[in-house]
């Protein structure tokens, strides 16, 4: 009786292979993404994890630690008061932001806008519309919170970043305001438990004890 013939190549005892993936097949009529920024507006809006498309990369990052969502929740309670002066209103963590010019998408940890700021398409707030964007600074995002950022938000004209470093040593807060030509001119930075200014359009005395 002839045994079976089996597809494949033949590998030495306790090996397994693996058989090649079938070649995918793209629907007529349906446009595979070319760039980051395409990948990103292919993406569905029910994604539950915060992706970002900064300097032509694409990244989709897991939820922060409790420490994390924290810190952002007492930062929007402490501006509270700002929001009923002003009319604005706040978002932690799940808003995107569209940086005009290079159309980068953000997620801010929080931040600041009208509420009748304009967006991009349906599921964007432009950069040009921001009050402020905050960062909290965790472990796997001090370069990008404390270096790339700054650079994306000055780029995109919002008057003030704030970061929240509590990874420092020690702990630190700092104010970021005044952009042109992609940088920040005009920085105030503090530890951790001192009070600091947010400057006009905000205008307030910020307690970062809060964050301790």
């Amino acid at each position: 009786m002839t045994a079976p013939q089996r597809s494949g190549r033949h590998t030495p005892a306790g090996e397994q292979t693996v058989s090649q993936p079938e070649q995918a097949t793209v629907p007529a009529g349906h446009i595979l993404p070319r760039t980051p920024r395409e990948l990103f507006e292919s993406l569905p809006p029910t994604l539950c994890l915060p992706a970002e498309t900064i300097d032509g990369n694409l990244t989709v990052s897991p939820s922060g630690i409790p420490r994390h969502g924290r810190i952002a929740m007492r930062l929007a309670f402490a501006l509270l008061p700002v929001l009923e002066e002003h009319g604005w209103e706040s978002f932690v963590g799940n808003v995107d932001v569209c940086i005009e010019g290079p159309r980068d998408t953000v997620v801010p940890d929080y931040c600041l806008a009208p509420v009748d700021a304009p967006l991009r398409g349906d599921r964007e707030l432009l950069s040009s519309a921001l009050i402020l964007a905050a960062e909290v600074v965790s472990a796997g995002s001090m370069e990008m919170d404390r270096a790339t950022k700054p650079r994306i938000y000055a780029n995109g004209g919002i008057p003030i970043m704030l970061i929240i470093d509590p990874i420092a040593s020690p702990p630190a807060v700092t104010v970021l305001s005044d952009p042109a030509d992609g940088a920040y001119r005009t920085m105030t930075h503090v530890q951790m438990g001192k009070p600091i200014l947010l400057p006009s359009p905000v205008g307030f005395d910020l307690d970062t004890s809060i964050f301790l």
